[in-house]
Protein backbone atom coordinates (compact mmCIF):
# COMPACT_ATOMS: atom_id res chain seq x y z
CA UNK A 1 0.00 0.00 0.00
CA UNK A 2 1.30 3.25 -1.04
CA UNK A 3 2.32 6.10 1.43
CA UNK A 4 -0.41 8.74 2.05
CA UNK A 5 0.10 11.74 -0.25
CA UNK A 6 0.42 15.06 1.85
CA UNK A 7 -2.38 17.43 0.32
CA UNK A 8 -0.71 21.21 -0.16
CA UNK A 9 -2.73 24.36 0.34
CA UNK A 10 -4.70 25.15 -2.06
CA UNK A 11 -8.24 26.99 -2.33
CA UNK A 12 -11.36 26.66 -4.19
CA UNK A 13 -13.98 29.29 -5.54
CA UNK A 14 -17.04 28.66 -6.83
CA UNK A 15 -19.95 30.58 -9.01
CA UNK A 16 -22.43 29.52 -10.72
CA UNK A 17 -21.15 28.82 -13.93
CA UNK A 18 -17.12 28.20 -13.28
CA UNK A 19 -15.10 26.45 -10.59
CA UNK A 20 -11.36 27.84 -9.79
CA UNK A 21 -8.24 26.43 -8.12
CA UNK A 22 -5.59 28.46 -6.34
CA UNK A 23 -2.63 25.33 -5.94
CA UNK A 24 0.97 26.38 -5.47
CA UNK A 25 1.87 29.18 -8.28
CA UNK A 26 -1.23 28.46 -10.91
CA UNK A 27 -4.67 29.85 -11.18
CA UNK A 28 -7.16 27.44 -13.11
CA UNK A 29 -11.14 27.97 -14.30
CA UNK A 30 -13.54 25.81 -15.73
CA UNK A 31 -16.38 27.77 -16.73
CA UNK A 32 -19.14 25.68 -18.06
CA UNK A 33 -22.33 27.35 -19.17
CA UNK A 34 -25.41 26.45 -21.44
CA UNK A 35 -25.86 25.88 -25.25
CA UNK A 36 -25.18 29.16 -27.03
CA UNK A 37 -28.48 30.97 -27.34
CA UNK A 38 -29.51 32.03 -31.04
CA UNK A 39 -27.61 35.45 -31.16
CA UNK A 40 -24.15 34.21 -29.21
CA UNK A 41 -23.96 31.20 -32.12
CA UNK A 42 -24.90 33.86 -34.67
CA UNK A 43 -21.89 36.32 -33.50
CA UNK A 44 -19.66 32.71 -33.86
CA UNK A 45 -20.36 31.74 -37.16
CA UNK A 46 -20.09 34.80 -38.42
CA UNK A 47 -16.59 35.28 -37.20
CA UNK A 48 -16.07 31.43 -38.13
CA UNK A 49 -17.67 31.63 -41.60
CA UNK A 50 -18.97 27.69 -41.23
CA UNK A 51 -22.43 26.70 -40.07
CA UNK A 52 -21.31 25.38 -35.73
CA UNK A 53 -22.18 22.00 -34.46
CA UNK A 54 -25.97 21.30 -33.12
CA UNK A 55 -24.50 21.82 -29.69
CA UNK A 56 -22.31 24.86 -29.67
CA UNK A 57 -21.10 25.73 -26.00
CA UNK A 58 -19.66 28.58 -26.97
CA UNK A 59 -18.94 30.26 -23.77
CA UNK A 60 -17.56 27.42 -22.19
CA UNK A 61 -13.67 27.84 -21.32
CA UNK A 62 -10.77 25.94 -19.59
CA UNK A 63 -7.95 28.38 -18.56
CA UNK A 64 -4.48 27.40 -16.54
CA UNK A 65 -2.31 30.29 -15.47
CA UNK A 66 1.05 29.57 -14.24
CA UNK A 67 1.32 33.63 -12.23
CA UNK A 68 5.10 33.18 -11.26
CA UNK A 69 5.90 32.60 -15.25
CA UNK A 70 2.83 34.78 -16.53
CA UNK A 71 2.14 31.51 -19.03
CA UNK A 72 -1.48 31.01 -20.21
CA UNK A 73 -3.29 27.88 -21.93
CA UNK A 74 -6.75 27.74 -22.59
CA UNK A 75 -9.10 25.39 -24.38
CA UNK A 76 -12.11 27.57 -26.05
CA UNK A 77 -14.90 26.65 -28.63
CA UNK A 78 -13.77 29.02 -31.09
CA UNK A 79 -10.41 27.91 -31.03
CA UNK A 80 -11.01 24.08 -31.28
CA UNK A 81 -13.74 24.99 -34.25
CA UNK A 82 -10.60 27.07 -35.88
CA UNK A 83 -9.11 23.94 -36.15
CA UNK A 84 -11.83 22.74 -38.62
CA UNK A 85 -11.54 22.64 -41.82
CA UNK A 86 -13.04 25.55 -43.80
CA UNK A 87 -12.94 25.15 -47.70
CA UNK A 88 -12.63 22.30 -49.84
CA UNK A 89 -10.90 19.20 -48.04
CA UNK A 90 -6.97 18.93 -48.97
CA UNK A 91 -4.91 16.50 -49.08
CA UNK A 92 -4.20 14.84 -45.29
CA UNK A 93 -7.53 16.06 -44.07
CA UNK A 94 -9.07 12.64 -43.39
CA UNK A 95 -12.05 13.95 -45.41
CA UNK A 96 -15.05 11.29 -45.12
CA UNK A 97 -16.62 11.09 -48.29
CA UNK A 98 -20.10 8.74 -48.06
CA UNK A 99 -23.08 8.53 -49.98
CA UNK A 100 -25.15 11.40 -48.00
CA UNK A 101 -22.62 13.57 -47.46
CA UNK A 102 -23.34 16.45 -50.16
CA UNK A 103 -26.88 16.13 -49.54
CA UNK A 104 -26.30 16.80 -45.77
CA UNK A 105 -23.85 19.75 -46.50
CA UNK A 106 -26.48 21.25 -48.58
CA UNK A 107 -28.90 20.87 -45.64
CA UNK A 108 -26.85 23.10 -43.76
CA UNK A 109 -25.81 25.66 -46.38
CA UNK A 110 -28.66 25.58 -48.19
CA UNK A 111 -31.26 28.28 -48.71
CA UNK A 112 -33.94 25.29 -46.84
CA UNK A 113 -31.21 25.31 -44.24
CA UNK A 114 -32.42 25.31 -40.44
CA UNK A 115 -29.31 26.42 -39.65
CA UNK A 116 -28.75 29.33 -42.38
CA UNK A 117 -25.18 30.66 -42.83
CA UNK A 118 -25.43 34.59 -41.40
CA UNK A 119 -26.36 36.64 -44.87
CA UNK A 120 -22.79 38.46 -44.44
CA UNK A 121 -21.06 35.31 -44.99
CA UNK A 122 -21.23 33.12 -48.58
CA UNK A 123 -21.64 29.74 -47.85
CA UNK A 124 -18.76 26.99 -48.83
CA UNK A 125 -18.08 23.63 -48.15
CA UNK A 126 -16.25 22.59 -45.23
CA UNK A 127 -15.76 19.76 -42.91
CA UNK A 128 -19.19 18.13 -41.92
CA UNK A 129 -17.57 15.86 -39.16
CA UNK A 130 -15.80 18.73 -37.74
CA UNK A 131 -12.73 17.08 -37.21
CA UNK A 132 -10.30 18.89 -35.12
CA UNK A 133 -7.04 18.35 -34.15
CA UNK A 134 -7.06 21.27 -31.53
CA UNK A 135 -4.58 20.86 -28.52
CA UNK A 136 -5.47 23.99 -26.56
CA UNK A 137 -3.91 27.99 -27.27
CA UNK A 138 -1.23 29.91 -25.34
CA UNK A 139 -1.64 33.78 -24.51
CA UNK A 140 2.47 33.77 -23.84
CA UNK A 141 5.04 31.43 -25.63
CA UNK A 142 6.78 28.67 -24.98
CA UNK A 143 9.21 26.86 -26.56
CA UNK A 144 8.23 23.31 -27.16
CA UNK A 145 10.59 20.69 -28.07
CA UNK A 146 10.20 17.37 -28.79
CA UNK A 147 10.82 15.21 -25.93
CA UNK A 148 13.73 12.60 -25.26
CA UNK A 149 12.35 9.15 -24.88
CA UNK A 150 15.01 8.11 -22.86
CA UNK A 151 14.19 11.09 -19.75
CA UNK A 152 11.31 9.73 -17.62
CA UNK A 153 10.84 12.95 -16.55
CA UNK A 154 9.74 13.65 -20.05
CA UNK A 155 6.50 10.65 -20.65
CA UNK A 156 3.69 11.38 -18.18
CA UNK A 157 3.83 8.56 -15.26
CA UNK A 158 0.42 6.73 -15.69
CA UNK A 159 1.30 5.00 -12.49
CA UNK A 160 0.57 8.21 -10.62
CA UNK A 161 -2.00 9.03 -12.52
CA UNK A 162 -3.40 6.24 -11.71
CA UNK A 163 -2.98 5.69 -7.71
CA UNK A 164 -5.93 6.79 -5.28
CA UNK A 165 -4.78 10.27 -4.93
CA UNK A 166 -7.41 12.79 -3.44
CA UNK A 167 -8.69 14.70 -6.21
CA UNK A 168 -8.65 18.37 -5.20
CA UNK A 169 -10.51 19.58 -8.57
CA UNK A 170 -12.26 18.25 -11.32
CA UNK A 171 -13.95 19.34 -14.15
CA UNK A 172 -15.74 18.44 -17.40
CA UNK A 173 -15.76 21.07 -20.51
CA UNK A 174 -18.32 20.48 -23.44
CA UNK A 175 -17.03 22.45 -26.01
CA UNK A 176 -19.24 20.92 -29.07
CA UNK A 177 -21.46 17.84 -29.98
CA UNK A 178 -23.50 16.96 -33.37
CA UNK A 179 -25.10 13.99 -34.52
CA UNK A 180 -24.11 14.33 -38.38
CA UNK A 181 -27.38 14.63 -39.40
CA UNK A 182 -28.61 11.34 -37.66
CA UNK A 183 -25.29 10.00 -39.32
CA UNK A 184 -22.99 9.80 -36.37
CA UNK A 185 -21.70 11.53 -33.63
CA UNK A 186 -18.87 14.35 -33.42
CA UNK A 187 -17.79 15.99 -30.04
CA UNK A 188 -15.15 17.39 -28.28
CA UNK A 189 -15.00 17.40 -24.42
CA UNK A 190 -12.13 18.41 -21.86
CA UNK A 191 -11.60 16.98 -18.85
CA UNK A 192 -9.16 18.00 -15.94
CA UNK A 193 -7.64 16.54 -13.27
CA UNK A 194 -5.78 18.54 -9.61
CA UNK A 195 -4.06 15.79 -7.78
CA UNK A 196 -1.41 16.96 -5.06
CA UNK A 197 0.85 16.29 -6.82
CA UNK A 198 0.03 17.34 -10.44
CA UNK A 199 -2.13 18.54 -13.00
CA UNK A 200 -3.35 16.20 -15.36
CA UNK A 201 -5.90 17.45 -18.52
CA UNK A 202 -7.40 14.93 -20.77
CA UNK A 203 -8.89 16.80 -24.46
CA UNK A 204 -10.55 14.19 -26.34
CA UNK A 205 -12.40 14.71 -29.93
CA UNK A 206 -14.20 11.79 -30.98
CA UNK A 207 -16.11 11.13 -34.22
CA UNK A 208 -18.51 8.39 -35.36
CA UNK A 209 -19.61 7.82 -39.16
CA UNK A 210 -22.07 4.84 -38.98
CA UNK A 211 -21.30 2.39 -40.98
CA UNK A 212 -17.94 4.25 -42.00
CA UNK A 213 -14.99 4.73 -39.56
CA UNK A 214 -14.36 5.86 -36.07
CA UNK A 215 -12.15 8.43 -35.21
CA UNK A 216 -10.48 9.63 -31.52
CA UNK A 217 -8.01 12.70 -31.37
CA UNK A 218 -6.75 13.04 -27.29
CA UNK A 219 -4.51 16.30 -26.55
CA UNK A 220 -2.67 14.89 -23.11
CA UNK A 221 -1.44 17.93 -20.88
CA UNK A 222 0.78 17.25 -17.32
CA UNK A 223 2.71 19.14 -15.23
CA UNK A 224 4.13 17.60 -11.94
CA UNK A 225 4.72 20.55 -9.08
CA UNK A 226 7.84 18.93 -7.89
CA UNK A 227 8.98 19.70 -11.42
CA UNK A 228 12.11 22.06 -11.45
CA UNK A 229 11.79 24.20 -13.35
CA UNK A 230 8.41 23.94 -13.90
CA UNK A 231 7.73 21.58 -16.72
CA UNK A 232 4.71 20.56 -18.62
CA UNK A 233 4.56 17.69 -21.14
CA UNK A 234 2.20 17.36 -23.49
CA UNK A 235 1.60 14.02 -25.87
CA UNK A 236 -0.91 14.35 -28.69
CA UNK A 237 -2.63 11.28 -30.27
CA UNK A 238 -4.57 10.47 -33.28
CA UNK A 239 -6.61 7.24 -34.04
CA UNK A 240 -9.53 5.85 -36.51
CA UNK A 241 -9.91 2.15 -38.14
CA UNK A 242 -13.28 1.33 -40.05
CA UNK A 243 -16.95 0.73 -38.25
CA UNK A 244 -16.79 -2.75 -38.48
CA UNK A 245 -13.26 -2.97 -37.03
CA UNK A 246 -14.61 -1.78 -33.99
CA UNK A 247 -18.19 -3.09 -33.76
CA UNK A 248 -16.62 -6.69 -33.56
CA UNK A 249 -15.03 -5.69 -30.20
CA UNK A 250 -18.69 -5.66 -28.80
CA UNK A 251 -19.30 -7.32 -25.76
CA UNK A 252 -22.70 -8.00 -27.05
CA UNK A 253 -23.42 -8.40 -30.89
CA UNK A 254 -27.08 -7.33 -30.38
CA UNK A 255 -25.87 -4.41 -28.22
CA UNK A 256 -24.22 -1.46 -29.93
CA UNK A 257 -24.63 1.14 -27.11
CA UNK A 258 -21.11 0.79 -26.58
CA UNK A 259 -20.77 2.47 -29.93
CA UNK A 260 -21.61 5.79 -28.61
CA UNK A 261 -19.49 6.10 -25.72
CA UNK A 262 -16.22 7.76 -26.53
CA UNK A 263 -14.77 5.97 -23.82
CA UNK A 264 -14.99 3.00 -25.57
CA UNK A 265 -14.37 3.42 -28.73
CA UNK A 266 -10.80 5.38 -27.24
CA UNK A 267 -10.63 1.77 -25.69
CA UNK A 268 -11.02 -0.17 -28.49
CA UNK A 269 -8.71 2.17 -31.06
CA UNK A 270 -5.35 2.30 -28.70
CA UNK A 271 -5.91 -1.61 -27.94
CA UNK A 272 -5.14 -2.14 -31.93
CA UNK A 273 -1.79 -2.38 -33.35
CA UNK A 274 -0.32 1.30 -34.67
CA UNK A 275 -0.22 -0.83 -38.08
CA UNK A 276 -4.21 -0.70 -37.98
CA UNK A 277 -5.17 2.31 -35.87
CA UNK A 278 -2.17 4.93 -36.77
CA UNK A 279 -0.79 3.75 -39.89
CA UNK A 280 -3.77 2.28 -42.56
CA UNK A 281 -6.78 4.04 -40.34
CA UNK A 282 -9.97 3.95 -42.52
CA UNK A 283 -7.85 4.91 -45.82
CA UNK A 284 -8.69 8.55 -45.50
CA UNK A 285 -5.01 9.70 -45.21
CA UNK A 286 -5.62 11.84 -42.25
CA UNK A 287 -2.47 13.14 -41.34
CA UNK A 288 -3.03 13.17 -37.27
CA UNK A 289 -2.40 9.17 -37.52
CA UNK A 290 0.50 9.75 -35.36
CA UNK A 291 1.73 9.95 -31.75
CA UNK A 292 3.69 13.31 -30.58
CA UNK A 293 5.75 14.38 -27.35
CA UNK A 294 6.88 17.34 -26.46
CA UNK A 295 7.89 19.15 -23.27
CA UNK A 296 7.64 23.06 -22.58
CA UNK A 297 9.99 24.49 -19.79
CA UNK A 298 8.10 27.65 -17.94
CA UNK A 299 10.88 29.98 -17.07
Amino acid sequence: MSAAVAVPQHKLHESPNSRSIEVFDWFITASTNPISNASECHELQTSLGLPLPEMTFGRNILTLEHRRSGWKYSFTTEGALRKVRNGELQEGDGGVKVGYADKWLKSRIGPTSTLPMPPTVQAKPYDWTYTTAYTGHESSNVSWIQADPDNPSHAIPMAELTRPDPILFYAEIPLFEDELHDNGSSNLLIRIRVMPTCIFILSRFTLCVDNVLFRTFDTRIYHSFASQPPLIIRETNGWEAPYDCVKRHLPRRDDLTPLTDPAFIAKILTSLSTEVSQKEGANTGWRELKRNVEIGILN
